[in-house]
């Protein structure tokens, strides 16, 4: 499984050894979406859906699941993040919510899983704050789009 790195020379999978790694600065940016009805969007950019302020909560929830990473994901290194932050837009062209996470560390692995995780958990929370008025809601476009730091170093994904 050459180019692999988190399979070992006998095909299985194992944690990588970060440890001879130097301590760099690093940040990821990932970006993902979720599309519903020009009314469920009113619903949340107006305040009124029955659960609360949803972008508020997916926010915190998106934060939360950054820092949740290496507990969902298998192989992922528990990492002490300096910085979440999400972006989100409401979108009519859409219509739905534009969801933009930046995460930073300074550590021996990356972040762009903790970024991704994040965007995954914003979009669905929003989907579970508003899954009453519409249940057929799509989650996608979930990709990393920038990375910085450690021996690859910079990633942009235009």
């Amino acid at each position: 499984m050459a180019g692999l790195s988190h399979f070992d020379t006998d095909g299985k999978a194992h944690m990588v050894d970060v440890s001879d790694k130097p301590v760099t600065a690093r940040t990821a940016i990932a970006e993902g979406h979720i599309k519903m009805t020009t009314e469920t969007l009113a619903l949340i950019t107006d305040g009124r859906a029955d659960k609360g302020d949803v972008l508020g909560i997916a926010r915190i929830a998106g934060i939360m699941g950054a820092k949740k990473t290496a507990e969902l994901i298998p192989l992922c290194h528990p990492l002490p993040i300096t910085k979440v932050a999400l972006v989100l837009t409401a979108d009519t062209d859409l219509p739905g919510i534009r969801i933009t996470a930046t995460v930073k560390t300074g550590g021996q692995t990356g972040v762009e899983m903790e970024a991704l995780t994040a965007v995954s958990t914003a979009a669905l929370t929003i989907y579970d704050m508003v899954k009453a008025v519409q249940k057929d809601m799509e989650i996608g476009g979930l990709r990393l789009t920038f990375k910085d730091g450690g021996k690859s170093g910079r990633f942009e994904n235009p």
